[in-house]
């Protein structure tokens, strides 16, 4: 779609929905949760049984069958994906590919403060094994960093990302980083514990700041999966930040974080019309509620598909809507 808000139609194929600067969409459910999945929603502490992974990977597929209820409500299968584990989604990563959805899958390791590897270590790639088995769209690793982190701590995780980096672009594949600027207590301490004046006043800087530290030792996503943004001005810098040096290609969505739906609607909508943005990956924010009723018998699997389907076409027609 043009800046103007006409379709762009390709003499070769389908009209494909496009963010302001001509990148089609990407609109991603997030589904890729583990650890926290098990322990917060399920109750779980510790090792889950096979029965126990048999229940959380019903649910993901409950929550996928919601995406896959809201593309048939209207929404543009070319423009959704679903983020999803190897754990507990192996079903819903086949379903994706079979429906011709887009899929993207993390290799990190849940619950760790620092980049490490779910499968293998960083001496050997038994971690592209995997990804190679699912062939999925787009390879996803969420980066936890902060300037005030420890030095060596830093310094040991960017080597990691730019490792894995250079292989999945020597295999071709399109790199995705999950950036979290979680606040120290100092930084906290500085706003007077206001956690919405961190998000506004301090986090983009501290996000920019990351970001070209990671680019200078060699850490090159095609995609940043972005904590949302208060103000356009905040967005643009990120963008401006994710492409410096002649990187015009490298795009950017907003994560979201758990929000409540009024945060997610303002920062969509923020982002939504700054060129380099093209969309979200967003989770909890969805599913998590209803996933909740449904284990604890107060809906049946049709309502919870119904309620993953309405949320997730309200984000995405708001999304469209905001271009």
């Amino acid at each position: 779609m043009s800046d103007s808000g006409i379709p762009i139609i390709h003499a070769d194929g389908p009209v494909v929905p496009a963010s302001n600067d001509g990148e089609p969409l990407l609109l991603l459910l997030a589904m890729d949760h583990r650890d926290s999945l098990a322990k917060h929603v399920y109750g779980i502490d510790g090792a889950p049984t096979p029965a126990q992974i048999e229940q959380i990977s019903a649910g993901k597929t409950l929550i996928f069958e919601g995406l896959l209820e809201a593309v048939s409500r209207g929404i543009d299968a070319s423009t959704v994906g679903v983020l999803v584990d190897e754990r507990y989604g192996t079903s819903v990563a086949e379903k994706a590919k079979s429906a011709g959805i887009d899929l993207a899958m993390p290799i990190e390791k849940s619950g760790q403060d620092f980049f490490t590897l779910e499968y293998g270590d960083f001496t050997t790639t038994e971690w592209l094994t995997h990804v190679e088995t699912f062939d999925p769209e787009q390879v996803k690793v969420l980066v936890r960093d902060n300037p005030e982190f420890a030095a060596s701590d830093r310094a040991l995780q960017m080597a990691h990302l730019a490792a894995v980096g250079q292989v999945l672009r020597e295999s071709g594949r399109t790199f995705l980083i999950e950036l979290l600027i979680p606040a120290t207590p100092a930084q906290l301490a500085a706003v007077d514990q206001n956690a919405l004046r961190y998000d506004r006043d301090v986090r983009p800087a501290l996000t920019t700041q990351v970001m070209t530290e990671l680019q200078r030792a060699g850490v090159e996503p095609d995609i940043w999966k972005i904590e949302g943004l208060e103000t356009r001005e905040a967005a643009e810098q990120i963008v401006a930040t994710a492409r410096q040096d002649d990187r015009a290609s490298v795009s950017c969505i907003v994560l979201g974080r758990d929000a409540p739906a009024d945060r997610l609607d303002h920062w969509l909508s923020v982002a939504a019309g700054v060129d380099g943005f093209r969309g979200f990956a967003i989770g909890r924010s969805i599913w998590e509620a209803p996933l909740a009723a449904h284990l604890a018998d107060l809906i049946g699997p049709h309502e919870l598909v119904d309620r993953v389907a309405a949320a997730f076409t309200h984000f995405a027609d708001l999304y469209t809507a905001a271009r």
